[in-house]
């Protein structure tokens, strides 16, 4: 089954617009599929490429214009997909972007470590960026009705929203393999890594403490790595779309945290294999924060992919009022608690008092499909 992508109509909106187009996001999360998808409406003059192939690196890492005119040769789509793996790739799309400009380039890439940073000074106002999470809560409201869709909560806190895990038999298995042979590979080879293991024992600690506040000084005291390794290992797993950071808001009283951190997970499949821990919800202990580690990334997708402006945050005071997730879009705040189980916002008149006109929702399973803007269909009365 193909799942539409939301992003597919936005980077179909982008071709042909003088912008190269550049697709990141996480391995085996269906960038290739998606551009293969945009390429079926375009059968006429058109390839895909894959850069893992070591004649199409030489090629861009050693630019020729005379090769590239044999390259390209009158295509008027281009797709290069893990362009990753071209050492200063840069330089490549520059030339290409220059020389020919009647072609469209759609670059796709799994790090924005090594892609990224090549792109960025080359294509300054000749680029334009997507990033493609898992499979989106809207996603799969075009295949689901609401009822298969709240009964597949569970298994998404469980097994992650990658494409293959989302209709596999075996869910363990293909999550396990994409931890395994996928998660680490470019920042292994991209960032010159010695210890993998180090790495790895880094991550299962930050999994440890989903939904908790992050010290790098903890972190360094529990892998042995110094706080400064700590702080670059979780800006290469950053980069690489493994994890991201969400730091806390302060601006109205000395009684806010202001250096806090916290760390969550793309998709908690990965998470959950890090840790080894595949139960069901009803034998589990970190529930609470399963959840609120998929709301957050499900409201970071909606905003996104919609093109809606905001910056995240989560708030806590040193009297231990807090809210998992705040916003503020449009010079107003939005605060958020997340309860499996439902329930009230204990930090909510703390926080209205602190930034007046702002509001406070706690989002539990029933009303979940609000917060990201899921257009479910069929009978949301139905008991949970």
């Amino acid at each position: 089954m193909l799942i539409a992508r939301q992003l597919e109509p936005q980077i179909k909106a982008a071709l042909f617009t003088g912008k190269t187009l550049v697709l990141f996001g996480p391995r085996q999360v269906g960038k290739t599929t998606l551009a293969k998808a945009i390429l079926e409406n375009h059968p006429d003059r058109s390839a895909y490429v894959s850069c893992d192939l070591p004649e199409v690196q030489k090629l861009l890492r050693e630019p020729r214009l005379e090769d590239l005119r044999r390259f390209v040769a009158d295509r008027r789509l281009l797709v290069l997909d893990e362009a990753q793996r071209v050492e200063g790739i840069g330089l490549a799309l520059k030339i290409l972007h220059e020389h020919f400009p009647h072609t469209q380039f759609l670059v796709t890439g799994s790090s924005s470590f090594e892609l990224g940073r090549s792109v960025k000074e080359p294509l300054t106002g000749r680029k334009r960026e997507f990033l493609l999470y898992p499979i989106a809560l809207a996603e799969l409201a075009t295949q689901y009705d609401y009822t298969a869709l709240r009964e597949m909560l569970p298994r998404l806190l469980r097994f992650g929203s990658y494409p293959e895990v989302i209709t596999s038999p075996d869910p363990v298995e293909i999550v396990r393999s994409i931890a395994d042979d996928y998660l680490f590979r470019d920042i292994v080879e991209l960032a010159n890594f010695k210890s993998v293991a180090l790495l790895r024992s880094l991550l299962e600690a930050v999994a440890l403490q989903l939904g908790n506040e992050v010290s790098t000084n903890e972190l360094s005291r529990l892998v042995g790595i110094s706080r400064e390794t700590v702080d670059r290992y979780l800006d290469l797993l950053e980069r690489s779309f493994v994890v991201f950071r969400l730091r806390a808001l302060s601006r109205n009283s000395r009684k806010e945290i202001a250096k806090g951190r916290k760390v969550y997970f793309y998709d908690l499949g990965i998470r959950n294999a890090l840790i080894r821990n595949f139960n069901d919800l009803h034998l589990r202990n970190d529930v609470g924060a399963l959840w609120e580690n998929f709301c957050v990334v499900e409201r970071l997708k909606h905003n996104q992919y919609t093109g809606r402006l905001f910056s995240p945050w989560f708030w806590r005071t040193y009297d231990q009022k807090e809210l998992d997730f705040v916003e503020e879009s449009g010079g107003r705040f939005a605060g958020f608690e997340f309860k499996w189980n439902g329930g009230v916002a204990r930090g909510a008149k703390a926080f209205l008092a602190a930034y007046p006109g702002s509001s406070v929702e706690v989002i539990e399973p029933g009303n979940v499909w609000d917060f990201p803007g899921v257009p479910v269909h069929g009978n949301r009365s139905v008991s949970s």
